[in-house]
């Protein structure tokens, strides 16, 4: 081979190295990590358990109530309650979260759209309940409410007809 081909052959040969040595290295596969979730809660101990109690509590504390005693307004009077019920709506948001656990959803469709939505919901009423916003709140707790009753009706319409009067 003549000298002048050697040249531009081994000038290309140390440049490629050069360059190779300066690239940045290739991340590292996470070798065999895989999160281990603890699901032994079913979802209707789930639901009975902390979602139930958490959304309830929400519930109870953001409205009004007419009867034959009077108007009651339902909202937290102190900071110490408005830190209750914003401590409640952490529970929704990450039974949300749990809700969407491998193990836990009943598929990667509506059952997702639906966990998504609560912790929506219990974000929404956490801000809420941040900023002491009555109808803030009490929006929040239609959006529960809206979100409760739509996955009842896909996942569990045994539940959704305990609470429908029609029929009556």
């Amino acid at each position: 081979m003549p000298v002048n081909c050697i040249r531009p052959t081994l000038l290309s040969a140390l440049l490629f190295a050069t360059l190779s040595a300066c690239s940045a290295p290739e991340p590292e596969a996470v070798s065999g990590t895989e999160a281990n979730y603890n699901v032994e809660l079913d979802i209707a101990q789930l639901m009975s358990l902390v979602l139930e109690p958490a959304s309830d509590m929400l519930w109870d504390s953001g409205g009004w109530v007419l009867d034959a005693s009077g108007y009651e307004e339902l909202y937290p009077t102190t900071d110490d309650g408005w830190a209750f019920v914003r401590a409640q709506a952490a529970i929704v948001v990450e039974a949300g979260n749990m809700l969407a656990l491998p193990g836990r959803a009943e598929d990667d469709d509506a059952w997702m759209i639906y966990s998504e939505g609560l912790s929506e919901a219990g974000i929404m009423a956490m801000e809420a309940a941040e900023a002491q916003d009555k109808e803030a709140f009490f929006q929040a707790g239609g959006q529960l409410y809206s979100v409760c009753t739509a996955c009842h009706q896909s996942y569990s319409p045994d539940i959704a007809s305990r609470f429908d009067n029609s029929a009556d």
